[in-house]
C-alpha cells in the first residue's frame, strides 16, 4: 500500500526531462487570471446554480443511488507513501460496562493522508512554478497547519448533472491498457455514440476498467494507468466542466504523452482552469447498468485548510 509507484519515479524523472525541453503552454500568463475575478477561489465551481440543480433533478427517474467512492482500508493501493490506518478502541477504563443501563462504546482515530481512496483534488494541490489557480503564490497561501486560501473546505456542494464516458465501449476493451490515452477525437466521439452531450456545469467521469485491478494486481494499477491527456483536459475546460474524474488513481495517462510535462494534465485543469479532479471513483456500476447521465451530488468533509479530501460522491438515476 505504501509504495506504491515507485516505478512510476523513472516514468516522472523521464517527464521532467520532457517537460524541461518541450514547448509548452504554461509559459502563457493569461492563466494566472480567473475570470471571475481577482479575489475567486473556486474556479469552475462558479457554474453551479440553482437552475442547474433543478435540471439535475429530472434526471432522477429510477430513484437508484450509485456509490462512486471505493472501500478504505489498509491495504487499498495508495499513491507514493501515503498510507491510511485506523485504530478502534473502547475508550472507557478496563472496557466495563457503566451507568444502570451497562453503556459501553468504541471510538476510532485516524491516521492517513487525505489524498487517498476516492478522492477530490483542490486547487492548492498542484502548480506552475509555485503559482496557484488564479495566480496564488504558493509562499502566501501554504502553511504547515493548512493551506490559507483554496482549501477544499470551500469547494462549495457539487449538485449537478453527471455525465459517464465509458471508454471501454468505446474501444471495444473490458479494460483499457497502460498508457492509453484519449482527448478530445476519443472525448467527442464516445459521447455521441453514448447520447450525451457535454454542457457547461457537468461533471465529466471517465469509465477505463482500471480499478477492477484493486485487490487483484496493485502492483500493476500503481505503475501506470489508461487516462485523460491533456488535449482533452483542455477540450473539457473549453466545455466549462465543474470537475473531471475516472475510474484510476491520477485521473491522465501514465506514462505520460510525449512531448507534456510531468503531471500535466492536472496543471491544466487545476492551476490553469479552475476544474477539479476526482480520483478513484468507481464507476463501474454506472457502466454495467449503461447510465450516462444523472444527478451528481457531492459534499466533502469541510477540513480547514486541507488540499484534497476523501469523498464518496453519489450519482442517483
Amino acid at each position: 500500500m505504501r509504495a506504491i509507484i515507485k516505478p512510476l519515479l523513472a516514468t516522472i524523472v523521464s517527464g521532467t526531462l520532457i517537460a524541461a525541453t518541450a514547448p509548452g503552454a504554461i509559459a502563457n500568463d493569461d492563466w494566472q487570471t480567473s475570470k471571475w475575478g481577482d479575489d475567486d477561489t473556486i474556479g469552475a465551481a462558479n457554474y453551479l446554480s440553482a437552475d442547474r440543480i433543478l435540471e439535475a433533478t429530472r434526471l432522477v427517474t429510477e430513484g437508484k443511488a450509485y456509490s462512486l467512492g471505493v472501500e478504505l482500508n489498509r491495504d487499498f493501493p495508495a499513491y507514493g507513501t501515503r498510507f491510511f490506518d485506523i485504530t478502534v478502541m473502547e475508550p472507557r477504563a478496563g472496557g466495563q460496562a457503566i451507568g444502570p443501563t451497562k453503556l459501553t462504546s468504541t471510538d476510532d482515530i485516524l491516521h492517513t493522508w487525505l489524498g487517498i481512496g476516492s478522492q477530490i483534488d483542490g486547487f492548492g494541490h498542484i502548480g506552475i512554478d509555485h503559482k496557484h489557480y488564479n495566480g496564488l503564490a504558493a509562499e502566501d497561501i501554504v502553511a504547515v497547519d493548512g493551506l490559507k486560501k483554496l482549501g477544499t473546505e470551500g469547494i462549495p456542494p457539487i449538485v449537478t448533472r453527471g455525465v459517464l464516458l465509458d471508454m471501454t465501449k468505446h474501444f471495444g476493451q473490458d479494460m483499457l491498457t497502460e498508457g492509453q490515452g484519449f482527448n478530445r477525437e476519443e472525448i467527442r466521439a464516445a459521447a455521441e455514440a453514448q447520447g450525451v452531450k457535454i454542457q457547461e456545469g457537468d461533471v465529466v467521469l471517465f469509465h477505463t476498467g482500471w480499478l477492477s485491478l484493486v485487490g487483484e494486481d496493485n502492483e500493476r494499477f500503481g505503475k501506470a494507468q489508461p487516462g485523460l491527456g491533456v488535449d482533452g483536459a483542455n477540450y473539457l475546460a473549453d466545455q466549462g466542466v465543474v470537475a473531471v474524474g475516472a475510474d484510476n488513481w491520477g485521473l491522465e495517462v501514465i506514462p505520460f504523452e510525449e512531448g507534456t510535462g510531468v503531471f500535466e494534465v492536472h496543471q491544466t485543469l487545476l492551476a490553469k482552469n479552475g476544474v477539479y479532479i476526482l480520483e478513484n471513483m468507481n464507476t463501474a456500476e454506472l457502466a454495467k447498468d449503461n447510465v450516462h447521465e444523472f444527478m451528481f451530488v457531492l459534499g466533502q468533509p469541510k477540513v480547514k485548510g486541507a488540499v484534497q479530501m476523501m469523498v464518496n460522491p453519489i450519482a442517483i438515476k
